[in-house]
């Protein structure tokens, strides 16, 4: 390629303009909010009134770009029970515990080192030893604490796992899930110990002196406050030691990473990102000879990264921007580091992340002989190219000649206009994904009212609007449940989160009253119309920010409940109003098909929906599977309404037409909505020729 030197100015410059910065949401992010409510209600094996309390953590929690190629796999899930808790030897009790924490509370000891084992004193790792007992009297600032016998036996405390059939997935700390079929995603989980302090080994961190700022007191004061964790690991010096290999712990600073990794500049993400996809696409981190010894991972480019944004001025990183220098500078460090067999520990500061066990002999010369031009050219051939096959073969063709940096240029040109141009409709599809994945995992799913408040926290750290829309949708969960079994504690709790005590007080005392259907069907109703107007405000908050890429109609659900009521003159009046909206639409939103909105839905949508789950069984287990679209529901609702009515044969003539047009418009892949639409169909044209007759006679 001619002019190697423009080469690594144009990599910088298209890595530059294709990784999205937020605000952004991805189908990632909705799978890890679904993640954290879910594990909120998984039942704690080893103690049965406790609670699993999970965090986001790796690399979802920690990049904020978005690039066109994955910048992680698995999500990575911590969890830590409500019912323990750590803290350093000598250390004073809390004097305040958390609010989601039981009413009862382990609380065990870290010790550092064990004098009756030689070599227990390994930094980073330590024991837990039960030392406290603290009951609340319902008040987190009162509280007694039994102290236990410090030669009690079984006082140490082993590495917890899920149950043992968990033991064939487990990588180190993490177990491995995978439930694709079901709310299609796989995801590492990781249990561990909560400490709220500041762990003592890590002590000269928060002080030590910092020539360039970074980070901040600020960001300081916050990584500190968020204390640590402590995962069930053993170092790998100490795995043969019967004692040690179960009751040796590792401390965890995944919590500190994500708050320093988020403050970073976009810069910094973004050679994060190219480092670790570096390593992967050359299979650094695999054991070539399977002798089970330590590799290069990406801890040590998250550790690489760490001490790098601490140690370079802001200036390093900005000044006559070239990522691809960065990244050549970057590994010619890591080559040092891997060749003295030295990688310290940002945090700890005498832990060397590396020893002679680790088989990292024949990664350091890949990285020693890095340059620019190399590096460059790797990335054009093995990251831009791929990012390429993801375009239209419009722009995706012109890789096949880029042998002069011109038409490089061009190339890279058109992959960022594309990317530029395709980011409303990819946030969009995003947003249709959560939109899907919520419901269908709050049916298939336990929902109570502590998941209830995972899920409203997580959706609106992804995205302000959803809260409402998880509202509506827990409103018809409670609807569905209270329809078959009536009401009890949990429903009502669930209705005291989503609604507030006042409301949810005004349904217990019409319950109370005089429990009879009628009142049920009252309660019923107005839990129906809340959800219903959270829905319609949800579609109009959406209409704002879609309206370039889809046609939304406002008035749907308000349509289904009008029909739902009897109204059908205002349903016919919403429901043309919809068909006109959607009718000439390029793109049309759906309305979802799960157990929570068929309650809306009228009875022949309902009938083909079972139709089509009998004929198709594979669509049961997927969100997209089943789905009619916002102009099928309208048209059909308006078909249902004119029956109701009694309208004449011109008015149903004209609604026959406009089915047959929606009909050509639909794709064959929507088979609910051609269902339903040759369903109406076949009614109007036997009312149509009914009445022609009638009036002939």
């Amino acid at each position: 390629m001619e002019d190697e030197s423009c080469v690594s100015k144009i990599v910088t410059t298209f890595l530059l303009n294709t990784c999205r910065l937020p605000p952004k949401l991805s189908k990632r992010d909705v799978q890890a909010a679904v993640l954290c409510a879910t594990t909120a209600n998984f039942p704690v094996h080893y103690y049965r009134q406790a609670s699993w309390i999970p965090l986001i953590t790796g690399s979802v929690a920690e990049f904020y770009i978005e690039p066109m190629l994955p910048n992680f796999g698995d999500i990575d899930v911590m969890h830590h029970d409500n019912y323990t808790l750590a803290i350093p030897r000598g250390h004073p009790l809390p004097t305040q515990l958390p609010a989601d924490y039981h009413n009862r509370i382990e609380v065990h000891e870290i010790v550092d080192v064990l004098p009756e084992i030689t070599g227990s004193h390994l930094p980073g790792y330590v024991y837990l030893k039960l030392r406290y007992l603290i009951n609340t009297d319902g008040d987190k600032y009162s509280y007694k604490v039994n102290t236990l016998d410090d030669d009690s036996e079984g006082i140490w405390l082993a590495h917890m796992v899920a149950s043992r059939n968990d033991e064939r997935n487990r990588h180190g700390p993490a177990i491995c899930h995978d439930f694709s079929e079901t709310i299609h995603l796989s995801y590492d989980d990781v249990i561990c110990m909560r400490c709220l302090v500041w762990p003592p080994q890590a002590a000269d961190w928060p002080t030590r002196h910092r020539n360039y700022g970074w980070p901040d007191s600020a960001t300081l004061d916050r990584v500190v406050s968020n204390g640590c964790d402590l995962v069930g690991v053993t170092h790998r010096q100490c795995k043969q030691h019967k004692w040690m290999s179960r009751y040796q712990w590792r401390l965890s600073f995944s919590r500190a990473e994500i708050v320093l990794i988020n403050s970073w500049m976009p810069v910094q993400q973004i050679v994060y990102h190219m480092l670790r996809y570096f390593v992967k696409i050359e299979r650094l981190t695999d054991c070539a000879d399977n002798s089970g010894a330590g590799t290069l991972s990406n801890y040590h480019i998250k550790t690489l990264m760490l001490w790098t944004c601490e140690l370079k001025p802001r200036g390093w990183w900005t000044d006559n921007l070239n990522l691809v220098r960065i990244c050549v500078e970057l590994m010619q460090t890591l080559s040092v580091w891997l060749t003295d067999t030295r990688c310290p520990h940002y945090f700890i500061s005498n832990c060397n992340l590396l020893d002679n066990s680790f088989n990292v002999g024949s990664v350091a010369p890949k990285f020693v002989s890095m340059d620019e031009g190399y590096l460059s050219t790797w990335i054009v051939n093995n990251y831009i190219k791929q990012c390429a096959q993801l375009c239209p073969y419009n722009v995706s063709w012109l890789f096949s000649d880029v042998s002069t940096s011109e038409k490089l240029q061009n190339a890279t040109s058109e992959i960022c206009r594309w990317r530029l141009n395709t980011s409303m409709g990819d946030l969009w599809r995003s947003v249709n994904f959560a939109e899907y994945q919520i419901p269908f995992t709050v049916s298939l799913q336990s929902f109570t009212a502590r998941s209830c408040v995972y899920w409203m926290n997580e959706m609106a750290k992804i995205d302000a609007r959803f809260p409402g829309y998880f509202s509506a949708v827990a409103l018809l969960h409670v609807v569905r449940k209270v329809t078959k079994n009536g009401f009890n504690e949990e429903l009502m709790a669930i209705l005291s989160t989503i609604l507030g005590r006042y409301f949810s007080q005004c349904c217990s005392d019409v319950l109370s009253l005089r429990k009879t259907e009628l009142n049920t069907s009252a309660v019923v109703d107005l839990l129906l119309k809340s959800a219903v107007e959270h829905l319609t405000t949800y579609r109009q908050l959406r209409v704002l920010d879609f309206s370039s890429v889809v046609t939304i109609a406002t008035a749907d659900y308000e349509a289904m409940y009008a029909y739902k009521r009897g109204d059908y003159q205002r349903c016919l009046q919403l429901s043309t109003q919809n068909v006109n909206t959607l009718l000439r639409a390029r793109r049309v939103t759906d309305v979802p098909t799960f157990p929570e909105f068929i309650q809306l839905l009228d009875d022949d949508i309902v009938s083909l929906t079972a139709l089509t789950l009998v004929v198709n069984p594979k669509f049961r287990g997927n969100t997209y599977g089943v789905c009619v679209t916002q102009l099928t529901v309208s048209l059909s609702l308006l078909t249902q309404c004119q029956f109701k009515l009694h309208h004449s044969v011109p008015s149903l003539t004209q609604t026959l037409l406009i089915i047959k047009l929606a009909q050509r418009r639909l794709s064959a892949a929507y088979t609910l909505d051609h269902l339903t639409l040759k369903l109406a169909e076949r009614k109007v044209r036997r009312l149509t020729r009914n009445r022609y007759a009638f009036q002939l006679f």
